[in-house]
């Protein structure tokens, strides 16, 4: 093994220092990358990688004006760190202190402070001897033992780090406010993790450049991203991948003779676009096939329509042929998927409901009466009613209906004098209700009354609800007390609001 290593540095003596290098650095990039693809701060990694000119000039002058010598890895490295950190407190101060958000800061204070970056290497351009044109491109190639041995270094840090305070940084990436309830330091834990994002970036720069390192970053943890629902999962899938980006990009970059940073991003950029062709849960491939496969919403609750109207709650293919405007082929494959959520029952050549079934299909009928109502109250003209709520019926989430039947009064019947379904999904025995919801025949005891009620009533009484007067405007109930009295009382729509009854 020895020998064939030799051999292979002795044929090539740059291509052993660069996989090293690259193996580092594409593993502690992908790695960091979860939790900024995760944390949505891509662009503040942008904007890392670009403040990082003015740090590694800075720290270059330093070494040169106060010690005489040329800056090394180090002195970049910690000027690198210093300048991320303040670029990251001035775009937090900002953000906070003005009304401008928070991208547009971004992009001010980044390119500000890389422009301050040339500024100070065009002033000092006789002690700065920096190679742009690899600072910006990489050189891959050309790495030092120093720049190798700082990017080891680097590794062990952050992943350590990382290691370390995983569980930490899984919760502030989840969930902010639990990690604060928790005690945690969050603002301390972002700006170690920014710490750490620029290391990642200084050693980043020397393999495809300070243009392209943020897809060294961001490319193979949202490849990963696309694949994983577990973090623990995300991040070595996120390093296989920055692995196997840089070695194929390298392998062109060799083949083909091009630049080796440019052609690694390019070789990460087409894995991200190949797994977000081919991933099986979050591809555009199986985006396609789920859409393909699915049944529009409206049309699965117009044949629930069709069949709760139908004679007995039964009816066949051909009646819901009938009386919607959809073709044969989409109803069939509507009701097949309904009787694998066992919404319908398909028998021979008659569709019925399940219990379930029939649930939904009260809900929309309910949520199709209470719209017509409405807009009768608005004003609609009556001809116009039914075609409107059927598009409106659609919006039956239960707290808008609830509130859309309490606006109204909780009428009885649709303008068409149609009965309105009870709102079924809270009168359930032993739950706590309004008076309000409750119809001819209900009975219960009352658990609460409101400061509205002046007549003789008390939490224990019992009461049995008759029919509404006024048309459905007055609830009329029989009150029992303790002592066996029957008295009637009559309440408008608010009284009835103010006593609440635990149904029998």
């Amino acid at each position: 093994m020895y020998d064939w290593l030799v051999e292979i540095h002795t044929a090539s003596p740059h291509l052993i220092k660069a996989l090293l290098t690259g193996l580092l650095v594409t593993t502690v990039c992908s790695v960091i990358g979860c939790f900024i693809v995760l944390k949505r701060t891509s662009f503040l990694a942008d904007a890392l990688a670009h403040s990082m000119l003015a740090g590694v000039v800075v720290g270059y002058l330093v070494m040169k004006l106060t010690f005489g010598q040329e800056a090394h890895a180090p002195a970049m490295l910690i000027g690198s760190i210093i300048s991320g950190i303040i670029t990251v407190a001035m775009i937090g101060f900002v953000s906070r202190m003005s009304r401008v958000k928070e991208d547009a800061v971004i992009g001010i204070m980044y390119t500000g402070i890389f422009a301050f970056g040339g500024v100070l290497v065009s002033l000092f351009s006789q002690y700065v001897h920096i190679d742009l044109l690899h600072f910006i491109v990489g050189q891959l190639l050309g790495v030092s033992d120093a720049d190798l041995w700082m990017m080891a270094i680097v590794s062990v840090v952050v992943l350590s780090f990382i290691v370390l305070m995983f569980r930490s940084l899984q919760l502030i990436t989840f969930d902010r406010v639990m990690a604060a309830s928790l005690g945690m330091n969050v603002l301390v834990l972002d700006y170690m993790l920014t710490t750490c994002t620029a290391m990642v970036v200084v050693t980043g720069v020397q393999v495809v450049g300070v243009i392209q390192v943020v897809g060294l970053l961001i490319a193979p943890a949202a490849t990963a991203y696309l694949l994983c629902d577990r973090l623990k999962n995300l991040l070595w899938v996120s390093a296989l991948f920055g692995w196997t980006g840089f070695l194929i990009g390298y392998y062109l970059s060799e083949t083909l003779n091009v630049a080796p940073g440019a052609m690694i991003v390019v070789t990460l950029t087409a894995q991200f676009l190949l797994v977000f062709l081919v991933a099986p849960r979050y591809g555009l491939l199986a985006d396609f096939q789920r859409r393909m496969r699915a049944v529009p919403q409206q049309f699965v609750e117009d044949i629930l329509g069709v069949i709760l109207r139908a004679d007995q709650e039964r009816c066949g293919i051909e009646d819901l042929i009938r009386h919607t405007d959809y073709k044969a082929e989409r109803i069939r494959k509507a009701v097949h998927s309904m009787v694998k959520q066992e919404w319908l029952v398909y028998v021979g050549d008659v569709i019925s409901f399940t219990e379930e079934g029939r649930k939904h299909a009260r809900r929309l009928l309910r949520a199709h009466r209470l719209w017509e109502t409405y807009l009768q109250h608005l004003g609609v003209a009556d001809e116009e009613l039914h075609q409107r709520a059927h598009v409106l019926e659609h919006l039956h989430d239960e707290q808008a209906v609830d509130y859309l039947d309490d606006k109204l009064g909780h009428p009885l019947t649709d303008p068409h004098g149609a009965e309105i379904p009870e709102d079924f999904e809270h009168l359930v025995p032993g739950e706590v209700m309004t008076l309000a919801i409750l119809r001819d025949g209900h009975r219960g005891e009352i658990v609460k009354v409101g400061s509205l009620i002046v007549e003789s009533i008390s939490p224990g009484d019992r009461v049995a609800v008759g029919v509404r007067e006024d048309d459905s405007q007055t609830w009329v109930v029989t009150v029992t007390n303790a002592a066996g009295k029957e008295s009637k009382y009559r309440f408008n729509h608010q009284e009835a609001d103010a006593i609440s009854i635990r149904l029998d």
